[in-house]
């Protein structure tokens, strides 16, 4: 089955990036020009990706006003010759998919978020996309039809990996996992948030994942966690690992932490020097720059 919808949960505080988000949603901190959720709604229509449910909280509207027609300001836009390129860029998000919004009235983790999904999702294999992750793939397949590509040839969920630092490996998730072929791996168990002797490997996974219907009835059933009080989505594809088979991918392509600070320059930096209008200019002011570091 064609996979056509994707869930992007977006309902986190931001703790790690306030006062920032304090009043403006941590999805719509800017990346150069464009919020990071309107990157992340590029990825999955990239890959074909039709219908998108979002899934925020309270003090999130921003994120709904962005996909939605602002008639006053396009209007303005339409009517100005010298700025047609911007009011194709303001139209563009407006246009991308058939984009939907849930509250998650309650701050329950990631399982709750996801499960809320369900009568979207229905009986369908679907994509999630993590809100706190930008992952470019510059002029390559983006990251979640990779993943896409991975279930309609294995028939199995897949969760997105790379290798971390193993020094980091404790702020994720560390995967047992074996070869299949090329960059996809059977994956046995994951560890959520490993002390040093719990590390099985430093794969990771990092914001993409594709999973079978089956794993709204796991999460039903998955116990709440005793250390975080919550039913953890990790805990929940374990069982499906064990019980339906799960695969990894490691993708090709560029990951950001947009709920983390670093993360964030880190983004602006490298999209602002490959971007069509400033790129150049930016180059050549990081090169002054790093002259005086």
């Amino acid at each position: 089955m064609k996979i056509k919808k994707a869930i992007i949960p977006a309902a986190g505080l931001g703790t790690r990036v306030l006062p920032a988000s304090k009043s403006i949603p941590k999805e719509m901190l800017n990346i150069v020009d464009k919020p990071a959720i309107q990157y992340i709604v590029e990825e999955a229509v990239a890959a074909g990706i039709e219908e998108i449910l979002i899934i925020t909280n309270r003090g999130k509207g921003a994120m709904e006003d962005h996909f939605d027609h602002s008639f006053e300001l396009e209007a303005n836009l339409r009517n100005n010759p010298s700025k047609q390129k911007i009011y194709e860029d303001v139209l563009k998000p407006v246009n991308l998919a058939n984009i939907y919004f849930i509250r998650q009235k309650e701050t329950k983790g990631l399982a709750d978020a996801i499960y809320r999904a369900k009568g979207f999702v229905g009986n369908e294999p679907f994509a999630i996309l993590y809100g706190d992750d930008v992952i470019v793939n510059q002029g390559g397949q983006p990251v979640i039809g990779q993943l896409i590509d991975a279930y309609e040839k294995y028939g199995k969920g897949v969760v997105g990996v790379k290798e971390v630092p193993r020094k980091d490996v404790s702020k994720y998730c560390s995967l047992d996992v074996t070869p299949i072929e090329n960059n996809v791996m059977q994956c046995h168990n994951i560890i959520e948030k490993p002390t040093e002797d719990q590390i099985i490997s430093c794969y990771s996974i990092l914001g993409r994942v594709v999973m079978p219907p089956e794993i709204f009835d796991i999460i039903k059933d998955t116990p709440v966690n005793p250390v975080g009080k919550e039913v953890y989505f990790t805990d929940s594809m374990v069982t499906l690992a064990k019980t339906y088979g799960l695969n990894a991918i490691d993708f090709v392509g560029t990951r950001f932490d947009m709920g983390n600070k670093l993360g964030i320059m880190k983004a602006n930096c490298e999209m602002a020097l490959c971007h069509e209008e400033i790129g150049d200019d930016f180059k050549e002011y990081i090169k002054q720059l790093a002259k005086t570091l």
